[in-house]
């Protein structure tokens, strides 16, 4: 594991003169981190434990030429990513089971042409704009949620506040986010 106490650019340098040790290093830093953004997505710690290992194999290949700014960030998306992707193919033929990812597509979705959408970037700027207008809670409960695909009643237990609260906040923030983002043109 991990021997020497590395940054982000120490770990990212390492990528790019291609030492292996380099993976070595963000399991050691950001493994558990890696691991539950997946395990929120999948709930399966086998599962959990392949999307970890792919993340360690996509940032080797990625970096270069890719240069993250924020290493963890970086590997959450990839982690988030791979435990999609793998939810999506194993639950194909389950179509009443929706992550709470679908919930959010589906507020922002445009029905447009694909030249009136925004840009990816354009629509992560409007979504930081947004959740920094809401307070500190909703941030938490909107975050947990489609981020890190928390249940209600484990956004509910880590807020020490009763799920009827918690559904009520994320139907009130999706009802303003979808006013917001039609404000904006999307």
């Amino acid at each position: 594991m991990g021997t020497r106490d590395l940054n982000d650019e120490e770990i990212v340098d390492m990528l790019f003169s291609r030492d292996e040790t380099a993976v070595n290093e963000i399991k050691a830093l950001y493994g558990r981190l890696i691991y539950s953004v997946a395990y929120g997505i999948l709930r399966s710690e086998e599962d959990a434990e392949e999307c970890e290992n792919e993340v360690y194999m996509r940032a080797w290949s990625g970096i270069p030429p890719a240069r993250p700014q924020s290493l963890s960030a970086y590997l959450c998306k990839m982690a988030r990513c791979a435990a999609l992707d793998r939810y999506r193919h194993d639950h194909a033929a389950k179509r009443g089971e929706a992550l709470p990812i679908d919930e959010l597509e589906n507020c922002i979705r445009s029905d447009s042409s694909a030249e009136d959408r925004l840009s990816e970037r354009e629509l992560t700027a409007l979504l930081n704009r947004f959740l920094k207008s809401q307070d500190y809670n909703t941030r938490v409960i909107f975050l947990r949620r489609f981020w890190f695909s928390d249940s209600i009643s484990e956004i509910a237990r880590r807020l020490h506040v009763s799920e009827s609260m918690v559904k009520s906040r994320i139907s009130r923030t999706m009802k303003k986010l979808r006013e917001y983002l039609a404000s904006e043109g999307y």
